[in-house]
Protein backbone atom coordinates (compact mmCIF):
# COMPACT_ATOMS: atom_id res chain seq x y z
CA UNK A 1 0.00 0.00 0.00
CA UNK A 2 1.44 3.35 -1.09
CA UNK A 3 1.23 6.32 1.27
CA UNK A 4 -1.06 9.08 0.07
CA UNK A 5 0.43 12.26 -1.36
CA UNK A 6 -0.98 14.30 1.55
CA UNK A 7 0.60 12.08 4.22
CA UNK A 8 3.96 12.19 2.42
CA UNK A 9 3.81 15.98 2.24
CA UNK A 10 2.93 16.13 5.95
CA UNK A 11 5.83 13.84 6.80
CA UNK A 12 8.24 15.98 4.76
CA UNK A 13 7.04 19.09 6.62
CA UNK A 14 7.41 17.36 10.00
CA UNK A 15 10.94 16.17 9.21
CA UNK A 16 11.92 19.57 7.81
CA UNK A 17 10.60 21.43 10.86
CA UNK A 18 12.39 18.97 13.16
CA UNK A 19 15.67 19.50 11.32
CA UNK A 20 15.24 23.29 11.26
CA UNK A 21 14.49 23.28 15.00
CA UNK A 22 17.60 21.20 15.72
CA UNK A 23 19.81 23.42 13.58
CA UNK A 24 18.27 26.45 15.27
CA UNK A 25 19.05 25.01 18.72
CA UNK A 26 22.67 24.35 17.73
CA UNK A 27 23.03 27.88 16.36
CA UNK A 28 21.56 29.24 19.59
CA UNK A 29 24.44 27.70 21.50
CA UNK A 30 26.98 29.60 19.40
CA UNK A 31 26.40 33.08 20.73
CA UNK A 32 28.51 36.14 21.42
CA UNK A 33 28.09 39.45 23.26
CA UNK A 34 28.38 42.79 21.53
CA UNK A 35 30.93 45.35 22.71
CA UNK A 36 29.62 48.22 24.84
CA UNK A 37 26.32 46.45 25.56
CA UNK A 38 25.30 44.33 28.58
CA UNK A 39 27.12 41.00 28.41
CA UNK A 40 24.01 38.88 28.95
CA UNK A 41 22.61 40.18 25.65
CA UNK A 42 24.13 37.80 23.14
CA UNK A 43 23.70 37.55 19.40
CA UNK A 44 23.13 34.18 17.79
CA UNK A 45 21.92 33.16 14.38
CA UNK A 46 19.24 30.73 15.55
CA UNK A 47 16.50 32.71 13.79
CA UNK A 48 17.90 31.74 10.36
CA UNK A 49 16.30 28.25 10.26
CA UNK A 50 13.00 29.71 11.51
CA UNK A 51 13.15 32.27 8.69
CA UNK A 52 13.72 29.54 6.11
CA UNK A 53 10.87 27.45 7.56
CA UNK A 54 8.55 30.48 7.47
CA UNK A 55 9.45 31.14 3.83
CA UNK A 56 9.35 27.51 2.77
CA UNK A 57 6.00 26.67 4.36
CA UNK A 58 4.20 29.43 6.26
CA UNK A 59 4.57 31.82 9.18
CA UNK A 60 3.22 29.03 11.43
CA UNK A 61 6.22 26.87 10.50
CA UNK A 62 8.56 29.64 11.64
CA UNK A 63 6.64 29.95 14.91
CA UNK A 64 6.94 26.19 15.44
CA UNK A 65 10.71 26.27 14.89
CA UNK A 66 11.09 29.21 17.30
CA UNK A 67 8.94 27.43 19.89
CA UNK A 68 10.73 24.09 19.70
CA UNK A 69 14.16 25.76 19.77
CA UNK A 70 13.35 27.75 22.91
CA UNK A 71 11.63 24.85 24.66
CA UNK A 72 14.58 22.52 24.03
CA UNK A 73 17.08 25.20 25.05
CA UNK A 74 15.20 25.74 28.31
CA UNK A 75 14.78 21.99 28.99
CA UNK A 76 18.52 21.46 28.47
CA UNK A 77 19.12 23.87 31.34
CA UNK A 78 20.77 26.40 29.07
CA UNK A 79 18.47 29.25 29.96
CA UNK A 80 15.83 30.59 32.27
CA UNK A 81 12.09 30.68 31.48
CA UNK A 82 12.02 34.46 31.12
CA UNK A 83 14.93 34.39 28.67
CA UNK A 84 13.24 31.63 26.65
CA UNK A 85 10.02 33.67 26.56
CA UNK A 86 11.98 36.77 25.48
CA UNK A 87 13.88 34.91 22.75
CA UNK A 88 10.67 33.34 21.45
CA UNK A 89 8.87 36.66 21.13
CA UNK A 90 11.92 38.43 19.69
CA UNK A 91 12.11 35.70 17.05
CA UNK A 92 8.42 36.04 16.22
CA UNK A 93 8.64 39.81 15.93
CA UNK A 94 11.55 39.37 13.53
CA UNK A 95 10.45 36.47 11.29
CA UNK A 96 6.74 37.22 10.86
CA UNK A 97 7.20 40.47 8.87
CA UNK A 98 9.75 38.75 6.62
CA UNK A 99 7.39 35.86 6.02
CA UNK A 100 4.46 38.19 5.35
CA UNK A 101 6.35 40.28 2.78
CA UNK A 102 7.84 37.22 1.08
CA UNK A 103 4.58 35.31 0.75
CA UNK A 104 2.86 38.44 -0.54
CA UNK A 105 5.42 39.47 -3.20
CA UNK A 106 7.85 36.51 -3.61
CA UNK A 107 11.04 38.39 -4.45
CA UNK A 108 14.37 39.46 -2.93
CA UNK A 109 13.17 43.04 -2.48
CA UNK A 110 10.26 41.80 -0.36
CA UNK A 111 12.65 39.77 1.80
CA UNK A 112 14.87 42.81 2.35
CA UNK A 113 11.80 44.95 3.15
CA UNK A 114 10.65 42.26 5.57
CA UNK A 115 14.06 42.11 7.25
CA UNK A 116 14.09 45.89 7.74
CA UNK A 117 10.51 45.85 9.04
CA UNK A 118 11.24 42.83 11.26
CA UNK A 119 14.30 44.56 12.73
CA UNK A 120 12.27 47.67 13.57
CA UNK A 121 9.36 45.64 14.96
CA UNK A 122 11.73 43.53 17.06
CA UNK A 123 13.64 46.55 18.39
CA UNK A 124 10.52 48.52 19.31
CA UNK A 125 8.47 45.51 20.40
CA UNK A 126 11.19 44.08 22.62
CA UNK A 127 11.75 47.52 24.15
CA UNK A 128 8.11 47.67 25.22
CA UNK A 129 8.08 44.01 26.28
CA UNK A 130 11.21 44.53 28.37
CA UNK A 131 9.90 47.71 29.96
CA UNK A 132 6.48 46.35 30.92
CA UNK A 133 7.02 42.58 31.31
CA UNK A 134 10.53 41.14 31.12
CA UNK A 135 12.54 43.47 33.35
CA UNK A 136 9.85 43.46 36.06
CA UNK A 137 9.69 39.65 35.79
CA UNK A 138 13.47 39.35 36.13
CA UNK A 139 13.31 41.65 39.13
CA UNK A 140 10.41 39.80 40.71
CA UNK A 141 11.36 36.17 40.06
CA UNK A 142 15.13 36.24 39.64
CA UNK A 143 16.10 39.06 42.02
CA UNK A 144 17.75 40.98 39.17
CA UNK A 145 18.12 44.63 40.09
CA UNK A 146 18.79 47.33 37.54
CA UNK A 147 21.33 49.97 38.32
CA UNK A 148 19.83 53.22 37.06
CA UNK A 149 16.77 54.02 34.99
CA UNK A 150 14.83 51.25 33.28
CA UNK A 151 14.18 53.56 30.33
CA UNK A 152 17.89 54.35 29.96
CA UNK A 153 18.69 50.64 30.15
CA UNK A 154 16.26 49.94 27.32
CA UNK A 155 17.27 52.85 25.08
CA UNK A 156 21.01 52.31 25.61
CA UNK A 157 21.04 48.50 25.75
CA UNK A 158 17.96 46.58 24.62
CA UNK A 159 16.99 48.66 21.58
CA UNK A 160 20.51 48.98 20.06
CA UNK A 161 21.11 45.28 20.69
CA UNK A 162 17.99 44.26 18.77
CA UNK A 163 18.77 46.63 15.91
CA UNK A 164 22.31 45.26 15.59
CA UNK A 165 21.06 41.67 15.90
CA UNK A 166 18.48 42.24 13.14
CA UNK A 167 21.09 43.81 10.86
CA UNK A 168 23.58 40.98 11.44
CA UNK A 169 20.99 38.27 10.79
CA UNK A 170 19.81 40.14 7.69
CA UNK A 171 23.36 40.42 6.36
CA UNK A 172 23.77 36.65 6.68
CA UNK A 173 20.27 35.76 5.49
CA UNK A 174 20.07 37.76 2.24
CA UNK A 175 23.03 36.05 0.49
CA UNK A 176 21.82 32.64 1.73
CA UNK A 177 18.32 33.40 0.47
CA UNK A 178 19.59 34.53 -2.93
CA UNK A 179 21.67 31.36 -3.27
CA UNK A 180 18.88 29.04 -2.04
CA UNK A 181 15.93 30.80 -3.69
CA UNK A 182 15.59 28.38 -6.64
CA UNK A 183 15.67 25.42 -4.24
CA UNK A 184 13.10 27.07 -1.93
CA UNK A 185 10.74 27.76 -4.82
CA UNK A 186 11.10 24.19 -6.09
CA UNK A 187 10.39 22.76 -2.62
CA UNK A 188 7.39 25.09 -2.15
CA UNK A 189 5.80 23.68 -5.30
CA UNK A 190 6.41 20.07 -4.24
CA UNK A 191 5.13 20.46 -0.66
CA UNK A 192 1.98 22.46 -1.39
Amino acid sequence: MQPSKGSTSGLVKLITLSLMSTISLLLMMVDFPLPLLPTFLKVDFSDLPALFAALLFSPIAGIIVEGIKNLLHFLMGSGDPIGAFANFFAGLMFILPVSYFYHRFKNVKSVVSGLITGTVVMAVGMSFLNYFVLLPAYSWFMGFELEGSKLLYITAGIMPFNIIKGILIGLVFVPLFIKLRPWLEQKQIKTT
